[in-house]
């Protein structure tokens, strides 16, 4: 069974400057890629996503496009750096217009996102990876998307360094397998919930 994945660059850096976010994101789709999984992804920041908590707020929202992208993937891919402890504005601009998802549960109890797994990536050179990976996978489980077991894909520097991740000259061997074993059971589990469903309540 071929799967498909989206990858969310939540970095504040704008294309073509290079991204430690990036990086991590790229690390994630090959990996995902080797469990026939195709890939695809948007550096959130170079689009004209509005604020605002409906599928469309109007002219230049570029938000309806990328949602429509997010319900036909299998598995959604964020990927966010750590700013001030926190995860990036943009992260929390998508997740912010997800809210609207809300409001489409059908009278059965079900969401439309009810099948779709997300995993998540945190780079930076502060603390606060746990603390991130923990906000993104709340407000995910929250709109209905299944979160695969295991550590979430990330990596922090030392604090206050000027070091970041697009710097190492190879990934730390325990960052290679969180990320191996990430996609492995994100690719997994995609695959055990397009064959069968969550049911009705």
């Amino acid at each position: 069974m071929t799967l498909k994945a989206l990858g969310l660059n939540c970095t504040l850096t704008a294309s073509p400057a290079p991204s430690s976010t990036q990086k991590l994101l790229d690390q994630l789709l090959d990996a995902l890629s080797r469990h026939d999984v195709t890939t695809d992804y948007h550096r959130v920041v170079d689009l004209h996503i509005k604020p605002g908590v409906s599928h469309d707020e109007g002219v230049g929202d570029e938000w309806p496009g990328l949602r429509q992208e997010i319900m036909d993937a299998d598995i959604l891919v964020m990927a966010t750096p750590i700013w001030m402890g926190q995860p990036s504005s943009v992260s929390k601009r998508v997740l912010e217009r997800m809210d609207a998802i809300l409001g489409d549960i059908g009278l059965d109890g079900r969401y439309p996102t009810f099948g779709k797994v997300a995993i998540v990536g945190v780079v930076g050179n502060e603390d606060g990876a746990h603390h991130v990976s923990a906000e993104l996978y709340q407000a995910l489980v929250d709109v209905g998307f299944t979160v695969p077991g295991g550590s979430p894909a990330y990596w922090v520097g030392e604090a206050m360094s000027d070091k970041n991740y697009i710097d190492l000259k190879e990934t730390p061997p325990k960052v290679r397998q969180t990320i191996e074993t990430l996609a492995s059971n994100a690719a997994h589990l995609a695959c055990l919930l397009k064959n069968a469903n969550y049911p009705a309540p």
